[in-house]
């Protein structure tokens, strides 16, 4: 499977993203809100991908729930991540029931409609971040680890598989990296007795199929970012951490990415940093021209770890609407936010 993650333009293909899709280099797609009008339209959209890639793709979504989720009509509406604890009065037992129903009520609903993956969850702490804030679990490491945990096990309970995001953590720096270059000044010491430890525990409990890593520089560490960095990729998150699965760049049209130069200069600096599959979203002209131009490789690891991601076992909307789990779940979902 290829290396790059694209994206469509909207509700439908064009003849230009029919063409984008059956690259070799296109391994996957991700759809955001933009692509979404409807469950018809959308099972409809993905059936057209499929058909005209001919060839395996992952397709992708950020769907974590509360204000970060790509589908809203006919959709459940998952609560934030940060909301749970309060939402079971600080009942960490009760917590981490709703986190499993949270997880395995996304997984269902996303894979019906024919997606492999929602990136998720999101494994920052709770800290200074705005851009993180109730995205993530809480304020603490153990409480992040025990809702993760019950969380990822709801996904794989119906067959998705977990992403963890954005290593070594966004949490505890303030600038947003879709509009800014956040950097942290923290040592290594500070970053691994705080931000790094539910990354560091789900790798070694295996609960983490991929990793997305954080636009975000360590001066301390190493003075690229994360996701263009070898030391974080390859010494520190595959050597020292023991992480097998796959790495996925975060979106290379961010703008905490553009300290490493134009789109081609970061579609090569992030594989050759280590990432198996690099998103190139929401720019049409610098994806073609990374397509065209970047000395990006087919390998047979990162191929092979971007297939692991795929969903194993197909779902249709209305083989889920007549599961008795999605029912309960739903109700459940329903029944907790009132």
């Amino acid at each position: 499977m290829g290396p790059i993650m694209m994206d469509v333009l909207g509700t439908s293909l064009t003849e230009q993203d029919k063409e984008l899709v059956q690259h070799p280099l296109v391994g996957g797609l991700i759809l955001f809100s933009r692509n979404f009008d409807s469950i018809p339209q959308i099972q409809q959209l993905i059936s057209d991908i499929r058909a005209n890639a001919k060839q395996p793709l992952l397709i992708a979504v950020d769907h974590e729930g509360g204000r970060v989720q790509r589908f809203r009509e006919g959709f459940s509406q998952i609560p934030a991540m940060g909301a749970l604890t309060s939402l079971a009065n600080n009942d960490v037992k009760l917590a981490k029931q709703y986190a499993w129903n949270a997880g395995a009520l996304m997984a269902l609903e996303v894979r019906a409609i024919g997606i492999d993956i929602s990136f998720a969850p999101v494994l920052d702490i709770n800290d200074i971040s705005e851009v993180i804030g109730l995205r993530a679990f809480g304020d603490e490491p153990e409480i992040i680890i025990t809702l993760a945990t019950a969380f990822i096990e709801g996904m794989a309970h119906v067959d998705m598989k977990a992403t963890g995001k954005h290593f070594p953590g966004h949490g505890s720096v303030q600038a947003d990296s879709h509009v800014d270059l956040p950097v942290d000044g923290r040592s290594f010491e500070e970053i691994t007795n705080k931000d790094i430890i539910p990354f560091k525990q789900l790798i070694s409990a295996n609960k983490l199929d991929a990793i997305m890593p954080a636009h975000v520089i360590y001066p301390a560490v190493d003075n690229k970012s994360v996701g263009f960095s070898r030391i974080w990729l390859q010494d520190i998150l595959r050597k020292q951490l023991g992480f097998n699965g796959t790495i996925f760049s975060d979106d290379l049209s961010m703008e905490a990415a553009s300290s490493i130069g134009g789109y081609i200069e970061r579609a090569e600096a992030a594989q050759e940093a280590g990432c198996d599959m690099l998103l190139v979203c929401n720019n049409r002209d610098a994806l073609i021209n990374v397509i065209d131009n970047a000395n990006i490789e087919l390998t047979g690891d990162s191929s092979h770890r971007i297939a692991n991601m795929l969903m194993k076992k197909p779902l249709t909307w209305s083989q889920m609407k007549g599961l008795t789990l999605w029912q309960e779940l739903s109700d459940k979902n329903i029944k907790i936010q009132k």
